[in-house]
């Protein structure tokens, strides 16, 4: 029997689970038919041929898909049509943006204060200093207070995420926690001790990234942080030699780490403690594609997900004809040991996206003979592979809005959006238009 109070007990977390300022985990439903449709397309015009900028951050909800353009807008069309619905010009450039979003549709970006420039003319990126709470679905802002101290957070260093009623943000020499209800700051640190933050991990739990520097060598900590305190619950020691640290999960804990370089050789599983568990080697075989590119994001490693008890990682792809181009594999989080291996196709790579309840959503590209993308249903149980939906795509889209590396991949309320991490001019279009978001849904 659960102790009187405890906030830990299994009808408090359920409960913690389903308030309105803690992040969604939507079950997905599955569709009367796995037929899938386009949906709506969302170009914006006035790009040059080949003119490219940075898109940090996709959200979906019901109704809207939205997106961050870095040169300083945030947007939102509708999710069935594709027509706007909504956009807001920020002074500066976006910075920083969090893919989690709350149960009542709200996240949070960061961005600069007002347009900055170098000698020679060219914008500068630091000054990063506006954290920007807002309504997915309205494109209301919340709330918006200032960063303390933060003159030296930039495009390159700026991390921000959320956990249940707090927004978290990390910038290398500081980081502060504000209240998600009306914006306060609960807490801050500067970076004048020898360990500073150097990013967070949010979702079900928050964990900090700390690096410290210890006779000349760069070592790192990971530790588990009370969201309304900043006071750390547990530390972990990272081995010295680690070059990066990512922390694609933050409950169950588990960090990606290079060692050698910046590619991700092991994932390390720990307990809720804060003790470790189990080490993973990712060898030759696996790659979780973990990159911080231009952003300060730690917590995204586009072909890892972790589940309760599993986690599963693609592997590299093979060149073998007539063979399945890649395939997911399970991890026991416990143990470590390899679990069930669910293969793509020829020609049609496969990779984990998000847990669904406790089942995992997987994307499938589209392949030469049948020339049909997919989002898969999997079973880690059964290894059961359910289509959820399955669409067809113009002969002349590319890795950049299916490869997860190159765009967001986002499955939301029955529907699917293929997001470009970089919005491109196109070179055959006339009138100066960019591809925003590709929106999938099922046929009528």
């Amino acid at each position: 029997m659960w102790p009187k109070g405890n906030s830990d007990s299994p009808a408090n977390v359920r409960s913690a689970a389903l308030s309105p300022d803690a992040i969604r985990e939507t079950v997905e439903k599955t569709p009367r038919s796995p037929e899938g449709q386009t949906g709506g397309r969302w170009y914006e015009d006035g790009y040059k041929k080949y003119e490219t900028h940075k898109a940090p951050g996709t959200w979906a909800t019901a109704k809207i898909v939205a997106r961050g353009i870095g040169t300083g807008t945030v947007a939102g069309v509708d999710a069935r049509t594709g027509d706007k619905a909504w956009t807001f010009r920020l002074k500066g450039h976006l910075c920083a943006t969090t893919q989690h979003v709350t149960n009542a549709g709200e996240t949070a970006v960061v961005a600069q204060s007002e347009p900055a420039h170098m000698e020679d003319g060219a914008p500068a990126l630091d000054g990063c200093d506006q954290v920007i709470f807002f309504d997915v679905d309205t494109g209301k802002r919340l709330w918006q207070v200032k960063l303390p101290r933060a003159q030296s957070a930039s495009v390159f260093n700026t991390n921000v995420t959320m956990t249940r009623g707090t927004v978290a943000v990390a910038w290398g020499d500081g980081s502060a926690a504000f209240a998600m209800d009306h914006g306060q700051r609960l807490w801050a640190s500067a970076g004048a001790s020898p360990c500073r933050d150097i990013g967070f991990a949010g979702g079900r739990a928050l964990l900090a990234l700390v690096n410290c520097e210890e006779n000349g060598d760069a070592t790192y900590r990971v530790q588990k942080i009370d969201p309304q305190t900043g006071k750390p619950k547990w530390n972990y020691r990272v081995s010295r030699g680690v070059k990066s640290v990512y922390l694609p999960s933050s409950e169950p804990p588990v960090l990606a780490v290079a060692a050698g370089d910046d590619k991700v050789t092991d994932l390390i599983t720990l307990d809720d403690q804060g003790r470790h568990r189990a080490t993973i080697s990712m060898q030759d075989y696996y790659d979780p594609m973990c990159s911080r590119q231009e952003y300060g994001v730690i917590e995204r490693c586009d072909a890892l997900v972790v589940g309760r008890e599993q986690l599963f990682v693609a592997s590299k792809d093979t060149i073998e004809v007539d063979q399945a181009s890649n395939w997911i594999i399970s991890f026991d989080l416990a143990t470590g040991k390899t679990g069930r291996k669910f293969e793509g196709r020829a020609a049609s790579p496969i990779y984990p996206l998000r847990m669904s309840g406790d089942k995992l959503l997987a994307y499938r590209e589209n392949s030469i003979d049948v020339g049909l993308s997919a989002v898969i249903s999997i079973d880690p149980t059964t290894a059961e592979q359910t289509p959820y939906l399955l669409f067809g795509l113009d002969t002349q889209t590319g890795p950049e809005v299916q490869d997860p590396s190159m765009a967001d991949i986002v499955v939301e309320h029955g529907r699917v959006f293929l997001a470009p991490k970089e919005i491109e001019g196109d070179a055959t279009d006339e009138d100066n238009l960019a591809l925003v978001v590709l929106g999938m849904e099922p046929a009528k």
